[in-house]
């Protein structure tokens, strides 16, 4: 070869590789100048590039050209010189079909040239892979190898594929940011370190990458604790075409059946301007139901589903009849969010928030994948909530902002795998071993007693019952080493990785037993034979339900069922939970400098037009919402403003939402502890649930405190104590220590070359669980105080998994910490109502409650929702409704007609003042025939004059020992003591019961005592839930107490007034307005030509035979109506007529009869 193409010279390649690439490309792309000498020099390399920049070409074309030298010079030996590791084994799958392409092109290259073909061979090791092409990779190695990150543990854990490995030069991480945050990552960074110490010379890295934060931390995974790594960063910031799409009606909490189908005609609509759509949603189900409903509209062989419950022929038959052009749409989960190569995607659809910044940044990505390619993205928010966190999620978009990456530290489980998985393969000693492990970056900080304590586990058993028994190692403590016991390495092989196992049934079609997908468990016990139901995109009958097994066969387009998988819900990254508190911060800004609140939604909805771009539909619905609920709480939560409001619900119980925009694990881990404190303090499992934005808590009737001290119910020095007592009860403990167990080898997954049952794993789980913390499965009534933690690390990791990765409670305590320090502004709110900010977490889904309740006996079930319209309408229970506390107060008080219903009132109310008595008709007589008959008597002393019934003389005696009582009464001696305190108590309560809200001074004032007796007594009743303290009646600025019931009836009434308000007109009012309205009545007729627009604007769309328009309609609504006017509106063009529907016939004019629609 005489001339060497212009991409030889500059990067080095051979001339064959040049050559292909310059016919290939135009030109390289700024990640591929700047990594391509990088990776050539034998460094570490990290690139940093948005999806269609080509870094996957950048890191494979490098390695190929150094095969292509060295083939150059003489065959190829077989060996591995290139590892490819990807986190999907579809990807992996994809990049392989991607390698021919180079490979083909530098081999025609070669050959035009006449020199000798450079043999270079690739293949896949995957878990999918078959034991045919595995054999093949033993007997003769490829010299490039795509796998995934457990298929390269498995491989370092057999001879032979330790024999494939050992001569790897070039490692490729694609997609890091996907495994870096998780387990997975930790579980591959220990492989690469295994890989390092098998080839003696520790391989080049190359890691690729879309969207990293921070880059640094990123960059050390991939190099390990302690080395270098050139980083390649073009940065995330790409043209993008983003917006939000909204049904043409209102959001509300829950989207309902028929706005869904407003949705899914916007969809096909959408889908049909486009050549190839791509919709991504957040659940499996959901993507088996929006299938089914585009396939009705758009015909079935254009749609297609696509997520993980799928068998992979399934998915790679989607994923090819997308790329062929053959789909016109297909619905994924995250299943499809890498880089899996689908052909061209015109559009992006995301159906809800993906509660992160990097996940729609990549999903949007797929769309325009290509260098140069614009990506095309329309958001569809689900509900109110969700269009705020969606438009706060453009912001961040905007303003270039992205998620944060955090790589948790030395994770216990997975360092025992893959101790056991490298010992089992050679001995090591167990300083060099040590070393090993804190070359990987998660494991760096690693101290030697963690790594101890796992040594101990690993070599004495996992518990001491079972002693060496369930060992793995066998430690020489005097030379130091350890060494692998038996079977230990086919338990680490068979038994390996992070991913946990799920307890889902294998749906097979008869009668040839293929692999259809998989449902989950519940749904399977729950079906019977017959029923039919849909898994990707067709329909299925069940014939019979086996063990783990669901056989199907074709249903041939039957009616199915939706079937539905339960699973942990990711919550709301941090940096978007930000973003949607900045946004909510600004808004609320913006509401209180406007002088009204027409003028302050206006201002909103110019802000967000103007600096989010958002359309005026858009904007005016998060405005409206927005401006509601600060009218309803006094303010909007955010970051540094929190708002707790309690309210009744129809039971006559409470809910207390609390308003924090800090993402679910922060609310998760305040919910857990809250309601931890809550059971401590009142002796009461209560109901509660936490989202992305607020925290419930479903209260009794025995529940009545203060609100505000519900602030300082947690303080920051004991609050994470708390909170591990009540993680011990919540279901998440348990799942996350059969996870660490599995991951740790505890429990194998295969026992006997089979597959271990799951409802056997869960009790092998439990009884591990036993053995090593008692506590944790003991009856609660012998536990005396708190479960006692022991020390095993297992133990030690479930505990962190569940404060740090499901929770984040180093972010809850620090709140907590700012709230002591006042840098938290904190609003409590009684409400007659719940807000608009709080419906969406009283409608909940499952995954967010924190107790085990299921959804039809959630108590939030019992709260009412009212439909907010006005903002000027929402107010606390200081605006309860006069009427209805002047009702509720006349009927509590009592209204005897004879002496017996006088008697049952002073029992009622223990006590009735003589004031009281005599303001009323009948009484004094009454309470005088009572007296003489010896049933009643009346107490006087200095101060107090009250009539008493004998039942209750020894209670109203003990408040006013000093009263004398006329007649003197002698009451059965019932053994009962009582004391001051008690009896004033006693006293209040009966009080109480017969009246409305009331200041203290206005309940001691008529029995004489002092406000501070009585404030002690009140309080009392409070801690036990009788009554509670507000400001109740409208314009009172004094704190009054309220029996709860009788609240709970004055909220009724209240919003019964409310309900009255809108309640609708009877049938001839409204048939009165109607001809108001259309100015048919006769003194609402209109008059002149000038009247004719107006009438014809308001019977602008509808469509009437044309004959009537001049004779009837028009003639009826302007008196002096004539024909020349509307002939000149339509010559000035002022007026067209059209017909909406296709004519009958292609025959003749329009007639008479000729439906037509007139538009101005």
């Amino acid at each position: 070869m005489t001339k060497a193409p212009k991409a030889a010279g500059q990067y080095r390649f051979h001339p064959a590789v040049a050559e292909w690439f310059d016919t290939a490309f135009a030109q390289a792309t700024e990640a591929q100048r700047r990594a391509w000498p990088l990776i050539q020099a034998g460094q570490t390399t990290l690139i940093a590039a948005p999806t269609g920049s080509g870094k996957t070409l950048t890191a494979f074309l490098a390695a190929i050209d150094a095969l292509v030298r060295e083939s150059a010079a003489a065959p190829l030996p077989d060996e591995t010189r290139v590892l490819y590791v990807s986190p999907l084994k579809a990807l992996s799958n994809d990049i392989r079909v991607n390698l021919l392409a180079p490979l083909e092109g530098i081999g025609r290259a070669l050959e035009a040239h006449g020199l000798p073909p450079h043999g270079i061979r690739a293949a896949v090791r995957t878990g999918d892979t078959t034991q045919a092409e595995r054999n093949a990779m033993r007997r003769r190695a490829p010299h490039i190898l795509v796998s995934t990150p457990e298929s390269l543990y498995v491989l370092l854990g057999s001879d032979s594929g330790r024999a494939m490995l050992s001569k790897v030069r070039t490692v490729i991480v694609d997609e890091i940011h996907a495994v870096a945050g998780s387990k997975r990552g930790s579980h591959l960074s220990l492989s690469l370190e295994r890989l390092d110490a098998l080839c003696g010379r520790p391989p080049v890295r190359v890691g690729l990458s879309a969207t990293q934060k921070p880059i640094s931390a990123v960059a050390q995974f991939l190099a390990g604790a302690g080395r270098d790594c050139a980083v390649v960063d073009v940065g995330h910031v790409r043209a993008r075409d983003l917006n939000l799409e909204l049904p043409p009606v209102p959001l509300e909490a829950v989207m309902a059946n028929d706005v869904w189908e407003r949705v899914y005609d916007r969809l096909a609509e959408l889908t049909v301007m486009h050549r190839t759509t791509l919709i991504f949603v957040n659940t499996r189900r959901m993507a088996e139901r929006m299938a089914r409903h585009l396939a009705d509209r758009l015909g079935g062989e254009r749609v297609a589903a696509h997520h993980g419950s799928l068998a992979k022929e399934s998915r790679l038959d989607a994923e090819q009849r997308l790329k062929r052009g053959e789909l016109q749409v297909l619905i994924a989960t995250a299943s499809l969010e890498l880089g899996i190569d689908i052909g061209d995607v015109d559009l992006v659809c995301q159906i809800g928030s993906p509660r992160s910044i990097a996940s729609f940044l990549q999903r949007v990505g797929r769309s325009g994948h290509y260098v140069g390619g614009m990506p095309k993205g329309r958001l569809f928010p689900t509900s109110r909530d969700d269009l705020v966190e969606c438009a706060a999620l453009l912001d961040c978009v905007r303003r270039d902002e992205l998620d944060a990456l955090r790589v948790p530290p030395a994770p216990l489980d997975v360092m025992a795998q893959q101790i056991v998985a490298e010992v089992a393969c050679r001995e090591w000693g167990e300083d060099a071993l040590f070393d090993l492990l804190r070359r990987a970056a998660p494991y760096a900080g690693l101290e030697r007693r963690r790594y101890d304590e796992v040594l101990h586990m690993l070599t004495d058993g996992y518990t001491s019952r079972q002693g060496v028994r369930g060992a793995y190692l066998h430690h020489d403590t005097v030379s130091r080493t350890l060494r692998g016991r038996r079977g230990g390495k086919m338990t680490a092989v068979m038994s390996g990785g992070t991913i946990p196992d799920n307890a889902d049934y294998t749906v097979l079609l008869e009668p040839s037993g293929q692999n259809i997908g998989t449902v989950h468990e519940d749904f399977a016990v729950e079906s019977l034979a017959g029923d039919v139901f849909q898994l990707g995109n067709t329909s299925y009958r069940i014939q019979r339900i086996e063990s783990g097994k669901v056989r199907v066969e074709d249903a041939h387009g039957a009616a199915p069922n939706i079937p539905f998988w339960i699973g942990e819900a990711p919550g709301r990254t941090d940096e978007l939970s930000i973003g949607v508190a900045r946004l909510r911060a600004e808004i609320d800004h913006l509401l209180a400098a406007a002088p009204d609140g027409e003028a302050a939604i206006e201002s909103v909805v110019g802000w967000l037009g103007e600096h989010l771009g958002l359309r005026d539909d858009a904007a005016r619905q998060i405005a409206d919402y927005l401006a509601r609920s600060r009218a309803a709480l006094g303010a909007l939560p955010s970051r540094d403003t929190l708002v707790m409001e309690r309210f009744f619900d129809e039971s006559g119980g409470m809910q207390l939402v609390i308003h924090a925009p800090y993402g679910s694990r922060v609310n998760r881990a305040w919910g857990l502890a809250l309601r931890k404190r809550f059971c401590r303090t009142f002796n009461f499992e209560l109901q509660a649930a936490a989202t992305e934005d607020a925290i419930v808590l479903s209260l009794s009737e025995s529940h009545s405190f203060p609100l505000d001290e519900v602030w300082r119910y947690l303080k920051s020095a004991t609050a994470e104590h708390i909170l591990i007592q009540a993680l011990l009860d919540a279901p998440l403990f348990n799942v996350r220590w059969r996870w660490n167990a599995t991951t740790a080898l505890a429990l194998p997954r295969f026992t006997g070359g089979r597959k271990v049952a799951p409802q056997l794993q869960r009790m092998k789980s439990d009884d591990l669980l036993a053995a090593v913390f008692p506590d944790q499965a003991a009856c609660l009534e012998n536990i005396v105080g708190e479960r006692e933690l022991p020390s095993h690390p297992l133990v030690d990791q479930t505990l962190d998994d569940c404060l740090h990765e499901a929770m984040d409670s180093e972010a809850w305590l620090a709140l907590l910490r700012r709230m002591e320090a006042g840098e938290v502004r904190l609003l409590s709110r009684d409400l007659p109502a719940p807000s608009p900010l709080a419906m969406e977490i009283l409608n909940a889904r499952p995954y967010a409650f924190l107790d085990d309740a299921p959804l039809e006996e959630r108590r939030t079930q019992a709260v009412m929702n009212r439909r907010w319209t006005d903002p000027a309408s929402t107010d606390d229970l200081g605006a309860l409704d006069s009427g209805a506390i002047a009702a509720v107060a006349g009927e509590a008080w009592p209204s005897p007609r004879n002496s017996d219903e006088m008697q049952e009132a002073l029992m009622s109310l223990a006590a009735i003042t003589q004031a009281e008595a005599a303001a009323r008709e009948g009484w004094p007589g009454w309470l005088q025939s009572l007296a003489d008959s010896g049933r009643a008597t009346r107490l006087r002393s200095r101060d107090a004059d009250l009539w008493t019934a004998l039942e209750r003389l020894p209670c109203v005696q003990a408040a006013y020992p000093d009263a004398g009582a006329t007649p003197p009464l002698q009451a059965r001696d019932n053994g009962e003591e009582w004391s001051r305190d008690t009896a004033l108590v006693e006293i209040l309560r009966a009080r109480l019961s017969g009246f409305g809200p009331q200041t203290v001074a206005a309940i001691a004032g008529p029995l004489a005592l002092s406000a501070s007796t009585v404030t002690i007594a009140l309080t009392q009743l409070e801690s036990e839930g009788y009554v509670m303290r507000g400001r109740f009646t409208p314009g009172t600025t004094a704190e009054e107490w309220c029996e709860r019931h009788l609240l709970a009836r004055i909220h009724r009434y209240t919003i019964r007034s409310l309900r009255r308000e809108i309640e609708p007109v009877e049938r001839q009012d409204f048939m009165r307005f109607l001809f108001e309205w259309q100015h048919l009545a006769p003194d609402t007729q209109l008059q002149g030509e000038d009247a004719l627009p107006q009438a014809l604007a308001q019977l602008e769309g509808f469509e009437a035979a044309a004959g009537a328009w001049e004779s009837e309609l028009l003639a009826a609504r302007v008196k002096d109506y004539s024909s020349l006017w509307l002939d000149d509106l339509c010559r000035a063009g002022k007026i067209v007529w059209t017909r909406v529907g296709a004519p009958a016939s292609a025959s003749g004019g329009p007639v008479r009869s000729t439906p037509l629609v007139l538009r101005t």
